[in-house]
């Protein structure tokens, strides 16, 4: 078999807590999606290098204000975290906890490319939780952050066992540690049962590490082994939190992320050895950036896409997410064909609560992204544009005052500068029907800028603003994203039509 080269981060954009298993020859990969919808995005590679997004296990999974984005405040770094992936007896698993429902959610499926997925909903939280199916036929979610518990399921791992086994396992480290053990994956291997976790201690290099806690009984005593503590070269973050998995011809490996500031939580492979029956993460001690595998080549498919909304269906691309539940009576992309039509809804007094705003990840090393709008259907006290999405945002848009005249503006979030609403740093009167929008991102060497753009004609850009100095912040617990935007500040009906969105990674 020819080799394969690895080259860490194998996605450099944000696909945080990887869960990854393998059917077969392939490998599938779920990541947390929180307020982004649909989500629970699910990937498939044969290589564990290049990865392609094929399906998304739910569309949304509740209907509530927060949920739908007006209730002021929303699902910001809420929703679904740290799902676990799972294949047993022919059916596709996926679990994960939301903390601002406070219930734990199991997805099942037949077919984990194109499948529907089925819905089970357990009440309390159940944090970075890992499905276990023992060789026995009992299954187990093992879950929590320091304080470690063990609650059994049904055979079918939809519901709660009655009378199963429901309690703490042990507790780990607190002496030096800032962020307890957390992130569970576990696995029954080689007679024993092994948990991996992360930790993050404030003493010694202060970084995200991996522990591993192994016993012969599924209740212990379990001992435990530091196995890798590495920032892999890059500002002291850890590669951390992750799984391991094995090839057909019985190589493994563990997907662990890396914190890479504004663009997010990266996915990163490193091989995997075996001593004493203690798995061995990296070499020497150290995450290698790059090695080679034997497993096939394959062409990398993109996470990110350009976009002309060509559609003969209202169904968007996989790539394209929305940010919270979308209202789907407030958009088409086949009123008008080969426009994307955002149309406004409920008022909003912020893009961050602004409902149907279209997003995309953004990638490092460099990347940008144009569109272009019809404005003309707009109302007064809308705006529109395109946004750098995250709590600490940047936009550039179309804004229309109360006497219908129309400005172009770079806005940045007010909230965050205990403000109300947005705040305008440049304004400048725009008289044309049409506007040309960019924004580039710079994400090499930490700099982590982007720049925001208009045209008249998409040919000479004007800069507006200044520069975003980008923040990976918790408000919001998600790398940085390109949006489209529209929303209303006194009446809904008015509409902007989107011609195409344009994508360039820059190497």
């Amino acid at each position: 078999m020819n080799k394969t080269r690895i080259t860490n981060p194998v996605i450099w954009a944000d696909v945080p807590d990887p869960s990854v298993i393998r059917v077969g020859a392939t490998y599938y990969m779920v990541s947390t999606s929180m307020h982004s919808m649909p989500g629970c995005p699910i990937m498939k590679s044969e290589n564990l290098s290049s990865w392609e997004l094929v399906n998304y296990v739910f569309d949304t999974f509740e209907d509530n204000d927060a949920h739908n984005l007006l209730d002021g405040k929303g699902i910001y770094g809420k929703g679904s975290w740290a799902a676990s992936l799972r294949h047993h007896n022919d059916l596709f698993y996926v679990c994960f906890s939301s903390n601002d429902m406070n219930q734990f959610y199991v997805y099942t499926t037949n077919d984990i490319e194109n499948g529907e997925w089925e819905r089970h909903v357990i009440q309390g939280l159940h944090h970075d939780p890992s499905m276990l199916f023992d060789e026995d036929g009992r299954v187990y979610v093992i879950y929590g952050n320091g304080d470690i518990r063990i609650t059994e399921l049904t055979e079918e791992a939809t519901a709660l066992k009655s009378g199963g086994l429901n309690q703490l396992l042990f507790e780990t480290g607190r002496d030096g540690i800032m962020l307890r053990s957390e992130g569970c994956h576990a696995y029954r291997l080689n007679g024993y049962y092994y948990l991996f976790f992360i930790e993050w201690p404030h003493t010694g290099h202060k970084r995200r590490r991996v522990l591993c806690y192994r016993s012969k009984a599924i209740l212990g005593p379990y001992e435990h082994k530091l196995l890798l503590d590495d920032h892999m070269d890059y500002r002291n973050n850890g590669v951390a939190q992750g799984g391991i998995v094995d090839t057909p011809s019985g190589e493994w490996f563990a997907v662990l992320f890396q914190d890479h500031e504004s663009v997010g939580r990266v996915p990163c492979v490193l091989p995997v050895a075996w001593e004493d029956d203690w798995p061995v993460f990296g070499r020497n001690g150290k995450a290698p950036m790059s090695f080679e595998v034997s497993l096939p080549g394959s062409a990398s498919k993109p996470l990110v896409i350009s976009d002309e909304f060509a559609y003969t269906e209202n169904q968007l691309a996989l790539n394209w997410q929305w940010n919270h539940n979308p209202d789907h009576s407030r958009w088409s992309v086949t009123e008008r064909p080969g426009y994307l039509r955002l149309a406004t809804g409920q008022l909003a007094r912020s893009i961050e609560f602004a409902r149907n705003t279209l997003t995309q990840r953004t990638e490092g090393p460099a990347c940008t992204g144009k569109t272009v709008m019809d404005i003309t259907k707009m109302k007064p006290g809308d705006h529109a544009g395109l946004v750098a999405l995250q709590y600490l945002f940047g936009a550039v848009g179309i804004e229309i005052a109360d006497n219908g005249d129309r400005y172009v503006s770079m806005r940045i979030n007010g909230r965050a500068e205990g403000a109300g609403g947005d705040i305008a740093v440049e304004r400048i009167p725009y008289e044309g029907d049409v506007i040309y929008l960019k924004i580039e991102f710079q994400f090499s060497n930490s700099e982590d800028i982007a720049r925001f753009y208009y045209s008249e004609n998409g040919e000479t850009w004007n800069a507006i603003g200044e520069a975003l100095e980008m923040q990976y912040k918790l408000e919001h617990f998600m790398g940085y994203r390109f949006g489209l935007f529209n929303y209303a500040t006194q009446e809904a009906g008015g509409y902007v039509d989107c011609d195409y969105f344009r994508y360039e990674r820059l190497d």
